[in-house]
């Protein structure tokens, strides 16, 4: 029966393909799709060309966003942030330079928050080398410090943000669709190796960053813990993050989960009064209403949780909204490609949509969302939102790889 109703699905495609510019026919096609899905969807379709609403189908009731709630949590890291902002991993000591390039005390290794700090080999094979490399900390102490011994213990400082490891879908505790462990010094995606304790991402922190200055010719007398940094220390290294517009580039288009509750609370350490998911959530809202006098309903950064609430008129509005902005375009410039790149890589190969259609994709155990614009063949710009609950994944793709390509055919 499924074959059938996809052969239809296909054919209807076709026909609505030679149909380009008739907007009577694309809000036919887009309704008859809406209405096969079932009544537990809604969609809206905007034409920023003409400035007008082409379709909207219980496009105000409020839904589970999934991962579209990224776009919320990347619009207020922008607002807030700026798009070339960075984050900051540091070192800092307590204790002198000694003669021979002895550092006599401790050092402490300070999170700020970064998703990117680890080693070179895993930011090379996960981020395609765009990352924070502890390398970077190391070369400054032995080459712009001149240390060379380190008597002392190593410290992992993560009292940035908070030690919660996960987010509120999972209670705060660890949760494998973070793909990683919240850590405001997390290296490698919070890795904890063999470490124990409530503190264990920054004590395993400490060791790499141990084992980094072995490697360079610096010997350490001292172990490695956790603790944070006494008041006092001086700062003797620092190494940025990318730029928050490159760090919403490895988000965006593969939905990472893990960088999205970290920004989340790095906007609650920044503008919010405490590095907490809480926090975060209050700045992202305040953010969102005062740059579109929208109201979704704000529970993390990644979309997670089946409590966050929003609405594909909210979504599509945000769109609209921001357009014609920087943030919107920075938005656009990191969102997945139809047939080409991201979440939607291997969606609408070969179609009018594939290179024509941009989006941010959204799954939960029976929530599906697709959300973005489209430049249609006739030169219309279309801002969309299309969500479907209640309905398997599989079909949810084929009703909004459907639509979408009528969009880019329009």
């Amino acid at each position: 029966m499924f074959l059938i109703l996809l052969c239809g699905l296909w054919l209807l495609l076709a026909a609505s393909a030679k149909a380009s510019g008739n907007l009577a026919a694309l809000q036919g096609d887009l309704r008859h799709q809406l209405a096969l899905a079932g009544p537990h969807d809604g969609a809206y379709v905007y034409d920023l060309s003409t400035k007008q609403a082409l379709v909207s189908e219980r496009a105000t009731t409020m839904r589970a966003p999934a991962s579209v709630e990224k776009l919320y949590t990347a619009t207020a890291a922008l607002a807030q942030l700026g798009a070339s902002a960075r984050l900051e991993t540091s070192i800092l000591g307590v204790g002198r330079l000694a003669a021979g390039g002895v550092w006599e005390g401790n050092l402490y290794l300070h999170g700020g928050g970064d998703p990117t700090f680890g080693s070179s080999a895993f930011i090379q094979a996960h981020y395609g080398g765009i990352g924070t490399s502890v390398s970077t900390l190391v070369s400054q102490l032995v080459r712009i410090q001149g240390i060379h011994h380190v008597i002392g213990t190593i410290y992992g400082d993560e009292s940035y943000l908070d030690p919660l490891r996960g987010e509120p879908d999972s209670g705060y505790a660890y949760d494998p669709f973070l793909e990683g462990t919240l850590s405001a010094v997390a290296f490698d995606r919070g890795a904890s190796g063999s470490e124990r304790g409530s503190h264990a991402p920054a004590a395993y922190a400490a060791r790499k960053l141990r084992q980094a200055l072995t490697a360079d010719g610096v010997s350490v007398r001292g172990g490695t813990g956790a603790a944070s940094t006494p008041a006092g220390a001086i700062q003797l290294a620092a190494a940025p993050s990318p730029t928050i517009s490159q760090l919403l580039g490895l988000m965006l288009p593969p939905s990472d989960n893990f960088f999205a509750e970290t920004l989340m609370k790095d906007l609650g350490a920044r503008f919010g009064g405490a590095g907490t998911t809480v926090a975060g959530a209050a700045v992202v809202t305040k953010a969102i209403v005062s740059l579109l006098g929208i109201h979704p309903r704000v529970i993390d950064g990644s979309g997670l949780s089946p409590a966050d609430r929003t609405s594909p008129y909210q979504v599509a509005d945000l769109l609209v909204g921001l357009s014609a902005t920087p943030i919107g375009a920075v938005l656009r410039e990191h969102m997945a490609i139809a047939g080409r790149t991201g979440t939607l890589e291997r969606r609408m190969r070969h179609t009018a949509a594939a290179g024509r259609c941009q989006g941010k994709t959204g799954t939960l155990t029976g929530t599906s969302n697709l959300v973005g614009y489209c430049q249609s063949l006739s030169g219309h710009l279309l801002a969309f939102a299309f969500f479907n609950d209640a309905i398997s994944t599989s079909a949810a793709h084929t009703f909004q790889d459907h639509m979408a390509i009528t969009l880019a055919g329009y």
